[in-house]
């Protein structure tokens, strides 16, 4: 080498040793130190060349920290797929946990639950096991690698694989909640043909143990509701003609703590459901409702007792009037004013008709007795309605007339001796 000094040409040599960085090959150097031939003191030693080497560890310095920083971001985010896995377990852990709780449940219901339910909720039971060993193994394998470092890719390939599988889980857990929830449908419904049975079995033993096979005269007869229920109710086998004016009589005793008196009586015809009906609804006045159209009733039905209610109704201005126990508490006109009552329908003791025949509420059901349920097709005079109302006399409908053959019970409701001045006691 060569250099000038002071205008004095000086000529080095140079001993090298060799450096090593790192364990390959590609890592090693040499450092090589001038020493000048002559050794002459007018020529400087030239320093080593070491800027080379500075420039190599400060990349190697730069790499390290990156490769701290990618393993640092990637334990922080093994630890959030941990966190994940947790809650996906606990998850679990409380639906195995509703289930066989439910599953205890049913068992001390035995006789309510049907056959097949056991069954099922042992299915239920091990599927949801089955996805609880997946989660456990899946968190073993997530503890055995936590420590080692993964590409970009293979980590965004097992983080995609992860949310994957947490939404596969979050679909099975769905589906066994909704296979749980029709489960107990299923129990309640045959809960409630249990209750239907058990109940007819109960009145029909009465009746034996009574030593009434049948009553003393046709009319002489009461049906008892005594749930607030969809189920229960009576029918009347018989449906109305086309009438221009009605009278409606009926002998009725509401149960107490209810609220309203809920639907004594409803005639529904095809496309109207609401073609006559007698319905209260929880503090408000007693409703008839002809083809939709409303008049409240002066009438107080709710005090638990018995009372004898008498509507009339004509076509003609749509005129009607209200009587209770003989009285003509209030009436009223335009109700419905000119239309004839529809014949062909069906005629309801007990429910009010959201459709032809059926479709009950039983926030709209009566819950109590009826009895003696007679329709005319024309006003009767008031003297007749006070005989009837006291039980001076008797008129039986020339439409419909209260008779055991005539009146069909159903679910819960039951037909039970009554003697016709029974009622005028008002002693239930």
């Amino acid at each position: 080498m060569l250099h000038f000094a002071a205008g004095v040409l000086c000529v080095y040599a140079f001993t090298c040793v060799k450096v090593v960085y790192g364990q390959d090959k590609k890592g090693e150097r040499f450092l090589c130190t001038a020493i000048p031939i002559d050794v002459d003191k007018s020529c400087p030693v030239q320093p080593p060349p070491v800027q080379s080497a500075t420039v190599q560890e400060e990349e190697l310095r730069n790499t390290v920290m990156q490769l701290r920083e990618t393993i640092l971001q990637q334990k922080e985010t093994i630890a959030n797929q941990l966190g994940t896995i947790k809650e996906l377990t606990s998850k679990l852990s409380r639906c195995e946990s509703d289930s066989e709780y439910f599953r205890k449940s049913n068992k001390e219901t035995m006789d309510d639950v049907p056959k097949h339910s056991n069954d099922t909720i042992d299915i239920l039971g091990k599927t949801m096991q089955s996805l609880k060993d997946r989660l456990e193994n899946l968190e073993q394998m997530r503890a055995n690698i936590s420590g080692a470092s993964f590409p970009n890719d293979l980590r965004n390939l097992l983080q995609r694989r992860l949310e994957d599988l947490e939404n596969q889980l979050l679909k099975k857990v769905n589906e066994l909640k909704a296979e749980k929830s029709q489960l107990h449908n299923e129990t309640v419904a045959h809960r409630q043909r249990t209750d239907n049975a058990l109940n007819l079995l109960t009145n029909r033993i009465s009746e034996l143990e009574n030593g009434e096979v049948g009553f003393k005269s046709p009319e002489n007869f009461k049906i008892s509701l005594p749930l607030r229920t969809n189920y229960h109710y009576g029918k009347v086998k018989r449906s109305l003609p086309e009438m221009y004016a009605f009278t409606i009589c009926l002998w009725l005793k509401a149960s107490l703590g209810t609220p309203g008196v809920g639907t004594p009586f409803s005639y529904g015809v095809p496309g109207q459901a609401n073609e006559i009906v007698l319905i209260e609804w929880d503090s408000n006045p007693p409703e008839l409702l002809i083809n939709d159209k409303v008049a409240r009733l002066p009438l107080s039905l709710g005090d638990g007792r018995w009372h004898h209610v008498c509507i009339t109704w004509t076509v003609r201005d749509g005129v009607w009037e209200a009587y209770q126990d003989g009285q003509n508490l209030g009436s009223g006109e335009n109700l419905a004013p000119w239309h004839p009552i529809k014949p062909g329908g069906v005629i309801i003791l007990g429910q009010e008709q959201d459709i032809v025949g059926g479709r009950f509420d039983a926030n709209q059901a009566f819950v109590g007795e009826l009895s003696h349920f007679n329709i005319w097709d024309r006003v009767l005079r008031s003297t007749d309605i006070v005989s009837m109302a006291n039980c001076s006399s008797y008129m039986p409908g020339n439409v419909v007339a209260w008779t055991e053959s005539n009146i069909e019970v159903f679910g819960g409701a039951s037909k039970w001796p009554l003697e016709l001045c029974e009622t005028r006691l008002f002693d239930g």
